[in-house]
């Protein structure tokens, strides 16, 4: 059996591996990499091996850094069937669309503005080809096997982090391999904690935040503090997101602080076409989250929806002092950009991160002090009030990563530290091999393993 971390290593984007046992070619996750420019070139690289010999695909969630790779593989010769949940497919079709029509739109802008270093700017993927996944998808039960193959058997189980979120366990060879995808928060705002693995001969873990441990901090109460500064002062607060459940865990923590008092009577905006179609997958979907159907219609009530562009370019120039919800959340691409073309020069505007920051993107850009950002081939004096609320991401940090370990009924042959960069997945095999003496590797992009 070999191993090849495609991708999502020493990065937290861009996840694949491939499995190869017995003639049998299983890709866990086929994610689209994100941040600096020579991560994002790679994909336009073709993968080691012709994605028509690959049998399966094995999607852990929706997220762009873990499906945002599949219109090429389907346009590049694959056939074989994607499988992962009901809520996983769904939330992967919203993200495949949005991001293939952002990439048109930024394609077709930089045409028209002259501003790419291509003679033709194209995108990485139409959203025709993004269509043409759809029918790949297969959905599956969690704690049901799977039957791959007459000797390949796969179980999903919940991982918190998003709607549908799984860690998936691979049994093969008379081994168990287990993915643990991202892994979510023992005390998530609105989804359960993530089922732990009580076997597994080898691990890959992700470690996102392998070096880092989220702080003890109420995050309503950061909330509360900076929209009533913001406010008073006249400004707007700029929250850009996630549109995939960390919109709606900050829209669930603000309905509780109006509910409260705490926070004053202003329009609270959520401007993510994606995020707003995400709250339907909420009400379908209520065995994955907490919220309740009251909480949830009170919830919506309170927020104003912007779906059609004309309407987000009415709320920008809108001078009254609100608050804001926009994707994407690294600040990478989305309608949150339209905002701080005009928001982020001005003092009196509040910028609030809420979630982990890849290297290079803008997000990661203004947390480092920034001075100025680039947007769409101009640069923008940074005046606005950056801040960060680190207790609203949606990965579990390093204390939830070695919880996430404990409950093995025997040592595993070895843990792979995948998913998260360098210095965060070394710090995490310090600790795995000083709490619980597991051999640890932190593998480099394009490794292979004999197992």
């Amino acid at each position: 059996m070999k191993i090849t971390c495609i991708g999502g290593a020493g990065t937290v984007t861009g996840s694949k591996t491939l499995i190869e046992s017995n003639g049998i070619r299983i890709l866990i996750d086929c994610g689209q990499f994100q941040g600096i420019k020579p991560l994002r070139e790679l994909n336009w690289e073709p993968l080691p091996i012709l994605p028509s010999t690959i049998d399966f695909v094995l999607l852990t969630h929706g997220h762009l850094d873990h499906c945002g790779w599949l219109p090429r593989l389907v346009d590049q010769g694959f056939k074989g069937k994607i499988y992962c949940t009901s809520p996983t497919a769904a939330i992967a079709k919203l993200i495949l669309l949005d991001s293939a029509k952002i990439q048109e739109e930024e394609a077709n802008k930089a045409n028209e503005g002259q501003y790419s270093k291509h003679q033709i700017a194209e995108p990485l993927y139409t959203v025709a080809q993004a269509e043409q996944v759809f029918s790949h998808f297969r959905v599956i039960q969690t704690k049901t096997p799977i039957a791959l193959d007459a000797e390949i058997e796969a179980v999903f189980s919940n991982a918190g982090h998003i709607l549908g979120a799984c860690s998936i366990e691979l049994h093969l060879e008379n081994q168990y391999l287990v993915f643990s995808g991202d892994i979510g928060r023992d005390n998530d705002v609105l989804l359960f904690p993530p089922t732990i693995p009580t076997r597994g001969d080898y691990l890959f873990l992700e470690s996102t935040y392998g070096n880092r441990l989220h702080p003890d901090t109420d995050p309503k109460l950061e909330l509360e503090m900076y929209i009533n500064n913001t406010i008073t002062k006249g400004g707007t607060v700029i929250l850009p997101s996630f549109a995939v459940e960390r919109a709606q865990s900050v829209m669930f923590l603000l309905w509780q602080l109006k509910q409260e008092g705490r926070i004053p009577s202003v329009p609270y905006v959520i401007d993510t076409p994606m995020g707003i179609s995400m709250l339907d997958l909420f009400e379908n979907n209520r065995k994955w989250h907490k919220l309740t159907q009251e909480q949830y219609v009170g919830m919506c009530k309170m927020f104003t929806m912007v779906s059609d562009y004309k309407e987000t370019i009415e709320m920008i120039y809108n001078k009254q002092p609100k608050v804001v919800i926009a994707a994407s959340g690294m600040i990478t691409g989305g309608r949150v950009l339209s905002y701080l073309e005009r928001y982020i020069g001005l003092p009196e505007t509040t910028v609030i991160i809420i979630g982990y920051q890849a290297e290079g993107t803008r997000g990661r850009k203004l947390l480092e002090g920034a001075q100025d950002i680039k947007i769409r081939g101009k640069y923008y004096e940074v005046k606005a009030n950056v801040v960060e609320i680190e207790g609203l991401s949606a990965h579990g940090d390093q204390k939830d990563l070695l919880h996430w370990l404990s409950a093995l009924e025997k040592k595993p042959k070895k843990v792979f530290l995948v998913h998260g960069e360098n210095q965060a997945a070394d710090e995490l095999r310090i600790k795995i091999q000083e709490l619980y003496g597991y051999d640890c590797v932190v593998p480099m992009m394009g490794q292979t393993f004999d197992l």
